[in-house]
């Protein structure tokens, strides 16, 4: 028996990663050094593909890609995967944030010391048998104000390590909260007040649109005389020609670079400064660190084909392995509502501005997220190739489709309940549904009308008017057509008042039968649905 799920390595990994994959019953090619062509050649055969930095997921390879579900980098950045495509086709993207963290730490603090005590200029003039002692004069880090510009995983295990070293450590970081701040040992300022009062800038952010050379010439110019800039972070953060200038200038006493902007880099104008540092992107290059990626990212690749766990994702609400179980049921449920209301929506050609979400009884006790990307993948669907989890949240926000989650702490007549209205222009629409036995999604209210039904893979919905001689005239229709009735369901607003017919039938329903059914007597609207 094949394995039910396929992942390409296209990266050197360790080996125990494949052996994980295997272990749990994925099949794992390792195929590196493959050319773009060569991989969007292959990538088609595949679920799952396991990358480092060498592989770049672009737009082609990911459209060649129709079975593909997930991407993990093994590693922090995701700078070569096209995330935005991925995303648009469904695809998760993971990374390893943590497992290379206090590598990169290491790293930064290495390359601050070797900065402040000049040890690789001093290295090179002692092998060529100079004894210049005086010549290499460094500078204490004791008492020293370190600049730490991003205060995330690597940089509070940068902060933690220069407290120790006895430096006063300024962080500037939006997402920093004050109770961090105050927790880690670091005095939370502005990028201003950082620039002007830092002995050592370090970066550890990631590299955005609002981060793109925010050491500029402007920033660099406003640091104080004699500044040492530290990068393990992403070449691109700082204005590289800018800082040759400030170099040459005097202005900035030294500079140590693990990253750059273009990489590899084989030429460069801070090259020529005997005060400016250079590794080749070694900030996670270590023994332990590759092993700890590789062995993550294998882990939680199979948990996310096997079980449907979500860690670490860049694009998807995260799901741990423990909530995967007991989220699967509410999972379809919200699926299976948001399909329900969706494609009568479609049927009705209404433009969709709204959509809500409403949690109740136990429900409202989980992690809504990703439910909710379950109901909007559910809604959207039958009107926007591609729409899933993954996708459907960015594709409502491109859509202009406001989205609403409502929890409510409120005794529910059901254990568990999930309420999903769709407004648009011309109407508003609500489907209720809940667990029956805690886990078979059924329906239990229809614009606010109890209607008790299961879900069928083929189902007919008709409204129309309480009046004797509906259900007669419609199961005639339905025989005549030769169309078996699975189950048969009936709701009313009130006595004579407005009334809900859905029954599931055991194959398709043709447009020339829905024709017959909307042109029975008493009858307002007929819809196929499918499930």
């Amino acid at each position: 028996m094949s394995a039910p799920f396929r992942v390409l390595i296209s990266d050197q990994l360790s080996p125990e990663a494949a052996e994980i994959f295997a272990r749990r019953g994925i099949a794992a090619d390792v195929r590196t050094g493959l050319s773009p062509a060569e991989l969007r050649a292959i990538i088609g055969e595949y679920d799952g593909l396991a990358v480092r930095s060498a592989t770049k997921v672009t737009r082609e390879v990911l459209e060649a890609a129709p079975r593909l579900k997930v991407v993990g980098r093994a590693g922090i950045g995701v700078d070569n995967v096209d995330v935005k495509t991925a995303t648009a086709r469904g695809v998760v993207v993971m990374n390893t944030p943590f497992g290379n963290a206090i590598t990169t730490a290491e790293h930064a603090i290495a390359l601050i010391f070797a900065l402040a005590r000049q040890i690789p200029e001093a290295s090179a003039s002692t092998k060529a048998g100079k004894w210049e002692k005086n010549r290499f004069m460094g500078s204490e880090l004791a008492a020293k104000t370190l600049g730490l510009i991003g205060c995330g995983n690597i940089g509070s295990i940068v902060a933690d390590r220069a407290l120790g070293l006895k430096m006063k450590v300024l962080a500037y970081d939006p997402f920093l909260a004050d109770e961090r701040a105050v927790a880690i040992g670091v005095e939370k300022v502005d990028l201003p007040a950082l620039l002007a009062h830092a002995d050592i800038i370090t970066l550890h952010t990631p590299l955005t649109n609002a981060t793109r050379n925010i050491l500029s010439r402007e920033a660099l110019a406003a640091t104080r005389k004699g500044v040492r800039i530290i990068n393990c972070a992403r070449g691109g953060l700082i204005d590289e020609a800018a800082l040759a200038e400030a170099l040459a200038a005097g202005h900035v006493a030294g500079a140590a670079l693990d990253v750059f902007e273009t990489e590899p880099a084989r030429e460069s104008p801070l090259f020529a400064f005997e005060n400016v540092v250079c590794t080749p992107h070694l900030g996670a290059a270590t023994a332990e660190a590759q092993e700890k990626v590789a062995l993550q990212v294998a882990e939680q690749m199979s948990d996310f084909l096997l079980t449907g766990a979500v860690e670490n994702a860049i694009n998807m609400p995260a799901v741990s392995a423990e909530e995967a179980p007991r989220l699967k049921p509410y999972l379809e449920l919200c699926r299976l509502l948001g399909a329900f209301a969706g494609q009568l929506t479609q049927a009705r050609e209404g433009v969709i501005r709204r959509i809500g979400i409403e949690y109740e009884g136990l429900a409202a006790a989980l992690n809504h997220k990703p439910l909710t990307a379950a109901a909007l993948a559910g809604v959207l669907s039958p009107v926007m190739d591609g729409a899933n989890m993954v996708s459907a949240p960015l594709l409502a926000r491109e859509h202009g489709i406001a989205v609403a989650e409502t929890v409510h702490d409120r005794p529910s007549e059901y254990q568990t309940l999930v309420r999903l209205t769709i407004d648009t222009a011309e109407q508003t629409r609500s489907v209720a549904g809940t667990l029956f036995a805690g886990a078979r999604p059924r329906l239990v209210e229809i614009k606010g009308i109890p209607v008790e039904a299961d879900f069928g893979r083929h189902m007919i919905y008709v409204t129309n008017q309480d009046k004797p001689g509906f259900i007669g005239r419609f199961g005639a229709t339905l025989a005549e057509a030769g169309i078996n009735i699975a189950t048969f369901h009936l709701g009313r607003s009130a006595k004579g008042a407005d009334a809900i017919c859905l029954v599931s039938v055991d194959e398709p329903v043709a447009d020339a039968v829905l024709h017959d059914v909307r042109a029975l007597p008493l009858v307002m609207q007929a819809t196929a649905l499918s499930f």
